[in-house]
């Protein structure tokens, strides 16, 4: 099997049953055909092949990215203007995409960087608390409950044509303990390399843009 076909074939196993702590909810978009469409035009698009990778992990998928186009960080614009996917997703604009496109674009384009990375969250799923993305790591009551489902995700696509020396985490903060800790109990990597968060970027250090995506291609090619 191909990457692409595990990849699909992983999400599409994907369950939105997960018990929360009331007054969260859940970001489940693979039950739309038009998102299952999106994913295997890209993911068939870049990862029809048995090439290992590095992975890339977020923390989950929000509202406007992976949570309307079930790719992490590509929001329905990038999906069209970068990748070359047209789709009929409303128009909307992510922040952490923004970042990430930009940051592909000094690493040569998407079909170098896909050929040599995938990017995926910590916790497969997403989660929203009063209409605003929130994150597994935000309650502690929340990421108990969602541990396991974190545990067999990992575990799951390590197990795809994955580079196992190094991972990064998007995120140096509450991200990467989270996973560095996991990782030391479960082994998937060899070492987890914290990265600044996309969206942490683009929301305070915008003005020094450049250091951050010079940061990203320093990390990333060695």
């Amino acid at each position: 099997m191909t990457f692409s076909d595990q990849l699909l074939d992983f999400y599409a196993e994907l369950s939105s049953d997960w018990k929360l702590p009331q007054g969260i909810d859940i970001i489940y978009p693979f039950g739309n055909e038009i998102v299952m469409q999106c994913m295997r035009a890209f993911y068939g698009k870049y990862y029809n092949d048995q090439i290992k990778r590095h992975f890339l992990f977020g923390i989950n998928p929000g509202r406007l990215g992976a949570g309307m186009t079930g790719i992490p960080f590509t929001d329905p614009i990038h999906l069209e203007s970068h990748c070359d996917i047209a789709n009929d997703i409303k128009k909307k604009h992510e922040l952490s995409s923004i970042f990430i496109y930009k940051m592909i674009d000094r690493l040569g384009g998407v079909d170098s960087f896909y050929r040599s990375f995938y990017i995926s969250s910590v916790c497969p799923l997403g989660f929203t608390k009063e209409g605003k993305n929130y994150n597994y790591y935000d309650d502690k009551k929340l990421y108990h409950s969602v541990e396991k489902h974190i545990i067999q995700s990992i575990t799951k696509q390590s197990e795809i044509y994955c580079n196992r020396d190094k991972a990064y985490s998007l995120g140096q903060g509450k991200n990467f303990k989270y996973l560095k800790e996991l990782n030391e109990k479960h082994q998937w990597f060899g070492e987890i390399i914290p990265l600044p968060h996309p969206r942490w970027v683009m929301q305070y250090r915008r003005k020094t843009l450049d250091t951050y995506l010079e940061e990203y291609r320093s990390k990333l090619m060695s």
